[in-house]
C-alpha cells in the first residue's frame, strides 16, 4: 500500500472510517429491519380487515411472513376454545404431508400434542429447536418424534389472554436457513400482534353468525305469520260462504238464480269454471241436472236414466273422489265407467275432476261437480275436503230450498181443491208414520248393536256372558240338567291379517262364524268375544260326548280351505271345554277361565284339537308357568350347563366336530335336555335368550376345550329362527357371534329347514349378513319341509344336516334311494352332508354304503361334560 509520509495518521483515521461505515450499515440494516417489520405488521392489520375467513388471513399472514425471514416451512395450530381440539387451519411444509394424512389411524390433535407443537401450547415459551434440543426433549420423554427430521424448528405461542390460544411455527431442513435470536423476537412480535387480529377475526365471524342466525329465525317467524294470515283468511272466507249458502235457503230466489248464486259463492273458495250439481228424483231411476255450467258447453246435459257414468260411480261409491285423465281411463279400461253407456263418455279432455257426494235427509240423493279442463289448473287434497265441507251446507240448503219449493206447490195445489189438501194431509200421516217406523227401526238398530258383534252379527261378549248367567242359574235351579262351554281360538288368523290384509281377515271371520253356526243347534249360542275368540254354549246336554262330537264338527269344518281374496288359505282351531256342575260356586267368569286355560292346553298340545278341562290340568298349567319362572331365573343365576355330542367320521370314527347343547339340573324334575327346555322357551318367548346364553358359556368353557384334543375340530351350533324374524335381532345375534372366541372357519350355524320355508324372505337377508362372518352356514333337520331343492343353489350355504327320520328308517329300500340321492344333490351343489341319529353300527355301514360320511347319534358316541374329562382317556371315554 502506499504511505503518504505527509499524513502520519491516516491509515488510524481510515480504519476508525471503515467502522463507523459498518456500524451506519448495520444501523440502516436494523432500521430497513424495523421498517420492513412494521410494514409487514401493517398489513396483517390491514389483512384482518379484508378477508372473509381465518383461511384467508393465514395465507396473508405467511406470505408477509416470508418477507421477513425464510417461511417455506410454515404452519398456525389453534385451539379449538369449545373442543380444545387443536386444528391446523394453515399448513404448509416442502417434505411432509398433513399430519391427518401422515398418520391416518391417530387422532390428529393427539399428535400434534405429542411433539413440538403440543410441548410449546404447555409450556407457554418460545422454542427455537435443532437437532441436539430436539434429541434431548425426546430423551426426556418431553417430547414425541413426529415428522420429518429437520435442521430447525422455532415456534412461538399465541396468547388470547392468559391462556395460550395456538403456536405459530416456521421450520427450516437445509444448514443454510438457520434463525437466530432476531427471528425468533419478530415470531414473538408478530404473534403478539396475531392474537389480537385473530380475537377481531373471530368476533367478527361469531357477529356474522348471530346476525344469520337471527335471520333465519325472523325469516321462519315470517313464513309462520304469513301462513297464519292466509289460514285466517281462508277461514273467514269460508265462513262467509257458509253464511251466504244458508241465506241462500231462505230466500225467494227462483231456482236457476239459486244454483247460480251457490256456483258464485262456490268459486270464491275455489277454481269452479266447470261445475255441475245432478240430483236423484224422487223415483230414485232418473238423475237431473238443474246447474251446470262449462267452458266447452253451454247447454245443460238432459235428464236421464241412472246409468254407469261417473256422475253415478259417485251416487254409488258414496264418498268423495279426485280423479285425473288417467284415474279415469283406468276406471273405463276396467269397465267400471261407460260400459252400459258409452255414448255418455265426454272426458277426453278433462284433466282433473272432483265429485263429492250429497247428502239429503241422510241418504245419497245427487252430487256435486267440478272439474278443469287445463293442466296449469290442478286440484290438491285440500280442496277435495274443503268441497266435502261446504257440500254438507249445500245439500242442507238443497234441501230446505227443494221443502220450500214443495211446500209452496203444496199450498198452491191446497188453495186449488180440498181433495187435494186432505190427500196432502194423509200423505203427511204417510210419512209421520215412516218417520216413526223409522226411529223404531233404529231403536232396535241400536239394541241390537249393544248386544251383539258389528262384524259377524253374532253376540258379543257382554250378551253372551248374560245367557251364560242365565244358564248357569238355570242349572242350579234344575240340578239334573248339564251345559257345556266351548272356547275357541283359530290358529292362523294372525298369519292371514298379515299376508292378506284386514279386510280379507274379516271375510275370513264372517265366513268363520257361518261354518260354526252351522255345526250347532237352534237353541245353542254362539258368540264372538275377541279377535279370533268364538264360544259356544251348548245347552241342555245329555252328556260328554255330546260336547266331544260338536268339538269334532267345529275342527273338521274349520279344517276345510278357505277361499279368500282369490286365494286358498288352511286354518284351524284350538278348543277348550268346560262343564257345568263341577262345583256349586261356578260362575261365568269362572267357567270361561276354566275353558280358556283348556284352550290354551290344546294349543300346547300342537294345535288343531279339543281339551277338556279338569282341576288336574289346571294344576299342571300352574306347574308349567311355574317352571317358565323358575327357567328364567336359571338363565339369570347361570344354572344351565353344556354338554357336547361328537360329529364323527363314519369311515374312521374320527371326531371331526362338537354339538354343544344345554341341560339343567332342576332340583326337583331332574336332569332337564335341550329338547324339554326348548319347549319351555317357545312357551315363554325364550328361545333367543337360550341361544345367546350358550354362546356365552362356549365362550367361557374355551379355555378347557382349546386344552384338550378337540382344539381345532368344528363346532356345531343349532340357531332358532327366531333370531332372523327382524333386523334387531339379526344384528344382536351378528355381534354375538363376532365375540365368539372359536376361529369362524370352524363354526357351522344350522337353522331348519322348515322355519326357512315357513320364512324364506327374512331367511334369505338374514343369511347375506351372516355370511360376511365367514363362518359355515348350513340347514338341520333338512327332508321335513320339502323345501324346493332350486333354492339352495342361490343360499350361502356350506352344508346339510339330515332329519333322523332318514336313519331310523334305512330298512326301506325307499328310504335308502332318498338318502342316496340327497347325498348326490349335496355332492353337485358342493354341500357338506351330515345325519343324525345313527343308532347301531349297521346303520353307519349302510351309510357308508351310500356314500355318507359325517354323522353322529348313539352308535358313534355320548354326550360329555368338557369339565373333568380324562384329556388322556378322552376318545375311549366319548366312545365307550
Amino acid at each position: 500500500m502506499f504511505r503518504d509520509d505527509r499524513h502520519p495518521h491516516s491509515e488510524i483515521e481510515v480504519g476508525r472510517l471503515h467502522k463507523r461505515i459498518a456500524r451506519l450499515k448495520a444501523l440502516a440494516l436494523k432500521y430497513k429491519r424495523a421498517e420492513i417489520t412494521q410494514n409487514a405488521l401493517l398489513e396483517i392489520s390491514n389483512l384482518a380487515a379484508k378477508v372473509n375467513s381465518t383461511e384467508q388471513f393465514y395465507s396473508g399472514i405467511h406470505n408477509t411472513l416470508s418477507k421477513l425471514l425464510p417461511a417455506d416451512n410454515f404452519f398456525v395450530a389453534i385451539v379449538n376454545p369449545q373442543t380444545q381440539r387443536i386444528e391446523l387451519p394453515f399448513f404448509i411444509d416442502e417434505k411432509d404431508s398433513h399430519p391427518s394424512l401422515i398418520y391416518p389411524d391417530e387422532d390428529m390433535s393427539r399428535t400434534l400434542y405429542s411433539g413440538l407443537t403440543g410441548y410449546v401450547l404447555k409450556t407457554g415459551r418460545p422454542l427455537l429447536c435443532d437437532e441436539i434440543k430436539f434429541n434431548q426433549l425426546v430423551a426426556d420423554k418431553q417430547i414425541m418424534s413426529r415428522g420429518t427430521a429437520c435442521h430447525q424448528w422455532l415456534g412461538v405461542p399465541i396468547f388470547n389472554g392468559s391462556e395460550t390460544a395456538g403456536v405459530l411455527v416456521v421450520q427450516s431442513y437445509r444448514e443454510a436457513i438457520s434463525y437466530g435470536e432476531i427471528e425468533v423476537e419478530l415470531m414473538i412480535f408478530i404473534s403478539q400482534h396475531i392474537a389480537g387480529v385473530f380475537e377481531r377475526i373471530q368476533h367478527q365471524q361469531q357477529l356474522e353468525q348471530a346476525i344469520e342466525h337471527r335471520t333465519k329465525e325472523l325469516s321462519v317467524a315470517y313464513d309462520k305469520l304469513k301462513q297464519e294470515v292466509f289460514e285466517r283468511r281462508r277461514a273467514e272466507r269460508l265462513q262467509k260462504s257458509l253464511f251466504e249458502i244458508a241465506n241462500l235457503s231462505n230466500t225467494r230466489l227462483k231456482v236457476d238464480d239459486f244454483y247460480a248464486e251457490l256456483h258464485r259463492v262456490i268459486s270464491h273458495l275455489l277454481p269452479a269454471n266447470n261445475c255441475y250439481i245432478a240430483l236423484i228424483d224422487e223415483s230414485g231411476r232418473h238423475i237431473d241436472f238443474p246447474f251446470y255450467v262449462s267452458q266447452l258447453s253451454a247447454t245443460p246435459p238432459q235428464k236421464r236414466p241412472l246409468s254407469d257414468g261417473l256422475t253415478e260411480y259417485i251416487l254409488k261409491n258414496k264418498r268423495p273422489m279426485l280423479l285425473d285423465s288417467k284415474d279415469i281411463r283406468t276406471l273405463i279400461e276396467a269397465n267400471e265407467l261407460y260400459a252400459e253407456a258409452p255414448f255418455l263418455n265426454k272426458t277426453e279432455t278433462i284433466h282433473q275432476w272432483i265429485g263429492v257426494p250429497l247428502f239429503i235427509q241422510g241418504i245419497v240423493r245427487g252430487a256435486l261437480t267440478i272439474y278443469s279442463f287445463s293442466m296449469s289448473q290442478n286440484y290438491q287434497a285440500k280442496d277435495v275436503e274443503l268441497l266435502t265441507f261446504v257440500s254438507q251446507h249445500i245439500a242442507a240448503a238443497i234441501e230446505r230450498k227443494l221443502s220450500a219449493e214443495s211446500l209452496r206447490r203444496s199450498y198452491e195445489e191446497l188453495e186449488d181443491k180440498v181433495a187435494h189438501r186432505t190427500q196432502a194431509l194423509a200423505m203427511l200421516n204417510q210419512d209421520l208414520e215412516k218417520e216413526i217406523a223409522q226411529r223404531c227401526k233404529v231403536e232396535q238398530q241400536l239394541v241390537h248393536d249393544a248386544s251383539h258383534d258389528t262384524l259377524t252379527g253374532l253376540p258379543n261378549r257382554a250378551m253372551f256372558m248374560e245367557r251364560l248367567n242365565q244358564a248357569i242359574k238355570h242349572v242350579r235351579r234344575h240340578g239334573l240338567d248339564r251345559f257345556a262351554l266351548l272356547f275357541i281360538d283359530l290358529d292362523r288368523f294372525k298369519l292371514i291379517n298379515d299376508t292378506l290384509g284386514h279386510l280379507q281377515g274379516d271375510r275370513f271371520l264372517i265366513e268363520t262364524a257361518k261354518r260354526l253356526q252351522q255345526c250347532i243347534r237352534d237353541n245353542d249360542t254362539l258368540g264372538r268375544i275377541g279377535g279370533d275368540e268364538f264360544v259356544i254354549l251348548l245347552d241342555s246336554i245329555n252328556e260328554v260326548e255330546d260336547a266331544k262330537e260338536v268339538a269334532e264338527r267345529v275342527l273338521t269344518s274349520l279344517s276345510r280351505p278357505y277361499e279368500i281374496g282369490d286365494q286358498s288359505f288352511t286354518s284351524g282351531a284350538s278348543i277348550g271345554i268346560a262343564f257345568s256342575g263341577k262345583q256349586k260356586t261356578d260362575t261365568s267368569e269362572s267357567l270361561l277361565r276354566d275353558a280358556d286355560a283348556a284352550m290354551y292346553q290344546a294349543k300346547s298340545k300342537g294345535k288343531g284339537c279339543y281339551i277338556i278341562f279338569d282341576e288336574q290340568s289346571h294344576t299342571q298349567l300352574i306347574k308349567d308357568v311355574e317352571l317358565e319362572i323358575e327357567l328364567r331365573q336359571a338363565i339369570a343365576e347361570d344354572k344351565l350347563a353344556i354338554q357336547y355330542f361328537p360329529i364323527m367320521d363314519l369311515t374312521n370314527e374320527n371326531v371331526i366336530a362338537i354339538e354343544p347343547t344345554l341341560y339343567w339340573l332342576h332340583p326337583q324334575l331332574g336332569k332337564i335336555k335341550q329338547a324339554q327346555l326348548n319347549n319351555i322357551a317357545e312357551h315363554c318367548n325364550l328361545t333367543k335368550e337360550l341361544d345367546l346364553y350358550l354362546l356365552e358359556q362356549l365362550n367361557k368353557e374355551y379355555p378347557q376345550l382349546q386344552a384338550s384334543p378337540l382344539a381345532d375340530t368344528g363346532l356345531h351350533l343349532t340357531i332358532a329362527s327366531q333370531h332372523l324374524k327382524h333386523k334387531h335381532a339379526v344384528r344382536k345375534l351378528k355381534n354375538r357371534l363376532k365375540q365368539c372366541l372359536f376361529k369362524p372357519e370352524n363354526v357351522w350355524l344350522f337353522f331348519d329347514e322348515k322355519e326357512f320355508v315357513l320364512d324364506t324372505e327374512n331367511h334369505i337377508n338374514a343369511f347375506d349378513l351372516l355370511k360376511k362372518l365367514n363362518m359355515n352356514l348350513a340347514l338341520c333337520a333338512y327332508g321335513t319341509a320339502h323345501s324346493a331343492l332350486s333354492s339352495l343353489t342361490f343360499l350361502p350355504l356350506r352344508g346339510l344336516k339330515l332329519d333322523s327320520s332318514y336313519v331310523s328308517h334305512l330298512e326301506h329300500e325307499q328310504h335308502q334311494r332318498l338318502l342316496k340321492a340327497h347325498n348326490l344333490s349335496a355332492q353337485a351343489l358342493e354341500l357338506t352332508l351330515f345325519v343324525e341319529g345313527v343308532s347301531s353300527d349297521i346303520q353307519r355301514q349302510q351309510l357308508l354304503n351310500l356314500g355318507v360320511k359325517e354323522g353322529q347319534g348313539p352308535a358313534l358316541g355320548r354326550a360329555f361334560d368338557i369339565n373333568g374329562l380324562d384329556k388322556k382317556k378322552f376318545l375311549q371315554e366319548i366312545c365307550a
